[in-house]
């Protein structure tokens, strides 16, 4: 079982010597950049990675190209921010001694996520299951804008892999607000609108106190205390912030 590390990036020179070296057990590293302004080719190069730089098509068409450039059929995609835990990398290594007979076709992986000083366990937040492992010549990545995700052929077998994938996320709610004014609400309201969704005033005004609900209270936010708070609040101006940009989407039509 050779395995193929895959990372894409773009200015992620504080990350990438971290992303690389979490990866390093792996058969080859590859790492497609999408033309940074930083030096994060060079610390990949200097880390034994194969870099290469690519446009930037989408996150999906992004790591699509990665898994391709791969010289081996396993695939493990990491983010420049994520790294293994200690059970995860074991849980890989029992699975390069298996017999290949034995071997499900992909491997979904809980996420964990580091945020304002601890461990997220509530909020929706964990376990962010992730299917990071696998056979690129069963699955390819998926997507529009966001969330993109391997999607497996029809009959493929997908297994779960014992450990957690570590997300050193912003740790910083000014920096968590802005990448959702920025990049995740936009993206979010224009994946909705080409889904033919639509926002209503009354949708408008209720979805940030029903989704804040849902993250404190049912999804268990609160056992997170200030963080848990904090990431239940972002998620409620996150849900008010894409049906208002999607209702000013729907007004530009008319």
């Amino acid at each position: 079982m050779k395995i193929s590390a895959t990372i894409i990036t773009f200015n992620e020179a504080g990350n990438i010597r971290a992303a690389c070296e979490s990866v390093a057990w792996a058969d080859e590293v590859v790492v497609v950049d999408s033309e940074s302004t930083d030096n994060t080719r060079e610390i990949a190069a200097a880390c034994g990675a194969r870099v290469i730089t690519h446009p930037w098509p989408g996150f999906a068409e992004q790591k699509q190209f990665a898994a391709e450039a791969a010289a081996h059929d396993w695939i493990f995609s990491l983010d420049a921010d994520e790294r293994l835990s200690d059970e995860l990398r074991k849980s890989i290594e029992r699975l390069r001694s298996a017999d290949e007979s034995q071997l499900a076709d992909g491997y979904s992986i809980a996420r964990r996520a580091f945020y304002m000083g601890r461990w997220i366990r509530g909020g929706g937040w964990y376990p962010d299951w992730q299917l990071r492992l696998y056979r690129k010549s069963r699955g390819h990545w998926l997507g529009p804008h966001i969330h993109e995700s391997v999607k497996m052929d029809e009959g493929a077998r997908v297994e779960i892999l014992a450990g957690d994938l570590l997300h050193y996320t912003t740790d910083n709610p000014i920096e968590h607000r802005r990448m959702i004014e920025e990049r995740y609400a936009p993206l979010g309201a224009q994946k909705m609108f080409e889904q033919g969704k639509r926002a209503t005033s009354l949708k408008v005004a209720t979805i940030g106190p029903a989704t804040f609900i849902r993250s404190y209270v049912l999804k268990g936010g609160f056992r997170d205390g200030r963080a848990g708070f904090t990431i239940a609040r972002m998620a409620a101006y996150h849900a008010r912030r894409k049906y208002e940009l999607l209702q000013e989407m729907q007004k530009r039509l008319r």
